[in-house]
């Protein structure tokens, strides 16, 4: 199907139809179809659409909403949702009867695809994970539902995981919850994270890992190590018995961190470390490699090296930043917060790591977004 596009009256004429668009709907149409079989995602379209400008990607929804509404007088023309990752514009006249991409529903394929994903995942790969849902198309699969939703979390995502109706509440609640325990006072996420843990709100294996893991850091924060400490042996033994052998690098890193700020000495705290270079040396996890260098340039910041602190910091959020995951970034700055104002440093380096952290709550839309996502939260702990 070819479109002509009149730029002076914002109208696109296919087949003697023409159709009168806004101005915005009219630059987006004839973005994607001058790209037509590619896929986007809401952030490129931003860029590309609304350059200098600041829109939200809710945006980018409102006008995929109303140019599909649009479109139907055109017949088959549509705009794809790539699950998980953006749109793409699709034209007829394919063969009859020959699919574009065969692949898509061969479960071989889908099921190592979902194991490429997993160990990108392990690994910390968020770049690479993002690179491949982008190359659905060309690649002929269709990304897995759960990887869709984690791939939304890794870019700080958050509009779409409190909005999305493509995943259910429920499978993104534990998302959401990381987004807004990692956001505030930590004493009162502490007592909120263990309202979530009694009522027991979350899906299993999201249940478990809040409990063994997550609220550790929300213990160490809130000034109560020594329960974080108690908790470990259990974590410990969960991971054992359930052979979590790839949550024993972080939950190392945690355990370190607990301890420097329990006061421990620092010939147990420089065994820990070494254990710890030499788990990293054979899970290079770049996850868990930049948050134990954040952790380590904390204890540095302990010890009055502020030097050797900021670097040690620096090249944790460096690799964290690397990584593509945004959120953990978000998670490794408000460790850096909140431990600073446990054990103040020199002012210039708190200053610089209280601004740092701002802009990323601004960046990731939690502050605009603070308001409802806990009117979500608080309405789930209070239904009965």
């Amino acid at each position: 199907m070819l479109l002509e596009f009149n730029e002076s009256e914002y109208k696109v004429i296919a087949g003697g139809i023409a159709l009168e668009l806004l101005p915005k709907e009219f630059a987006l149409l004839q973005f994607l179809y001058r790209n037509r079989g590619r896929t986007f995602s809401r952030e490129q379209l931003l860029d590309n659409v609304w350059p200098l400008e600041y829109p939200v990607e809710r945006t980018v929804d409102d006008h995929i909403y109303r140019l599909r509404k649009k479109l139907r007088g055109l017949g088959s023309l549509d705009i794809r949702t790539v699950r998980g990752f953006g749109y793409s514009l699709t034209l007829p006249g394919s063969p009859a009867g020959v699919a574009l991409n065969p692949t898509a529903n061969d479960p071989e394929l889908r099921e190592t695809m979902r194991e490429v994903f997993s160990r990108f995942h392990v690994y910390g790969q968020g770049r690479s994970m993002l690179t491949l849902a982008r190359q659905q198309d060309t690649l002929g699969y269709e990304l897995d539902p759960h990887y869709a939703m984690v791939i939304h979390f890794l870019q700080g995502d958050l509009d779409w995981l409190l909005h999305t109706e493509e995943v259910p509440l429920a499978e993104r609640l534990f998302y959401l919850i990381l987004f807004y325990i990692f956001s505030g006072d930590p004493k009162i996420k502490l007592h909120f994270c263990e309202e979530v843990i009694s009522r027991k709100i979350l899906l299993p294996h999201y249940q478990l890992e809040l409990e063994i893991l997550t609220i550790l850091d929300l213990f160490t924060l809130a000034g109560e190590p020594e329960r974080a400490l108690a908790r470990l042996k259990w974590s410990y033994q969960v991971i054992a018995e359930r052979e979590y052998e790839n949550f024993i690098p972080v939950t190392k890193i945690t355990e370190l961190f607990v301890h420097l700020v329990a006061g421990t000495g620092d010939e147990e705290l420089e065994r820990m470390d070494r254990e710890i270079e030499t788990i990293l040396h054979e899970k290079p996890f770049l996850r868990e490699i930049g948050s134990y260098k954040v952790v380590k340039g904390l204890w540095h910041s302990q010890r009055g090296q502020s030097r050797e602190a900021e670097k040690l910091l620096d090249e944790g959020l460096q690799v964290l930043e690397m990584s593509g995951f945004v959120p953990l970034r978000l998670y490794a700055l408000y460790r850096i917060v909140h431990f600073c104002r446990m054990f103040p440093p020199q002012t210039a380096l708190q200053r610089k790591y209280d601004n740092l952290f701002v802009s990323a709550l601004e960046q990731s839309g939690v502050n605009r977004l603070a308001q409802p996502l806990e009117a979500i939260l608080q309405r789930l702990l209070q239904t009965p």
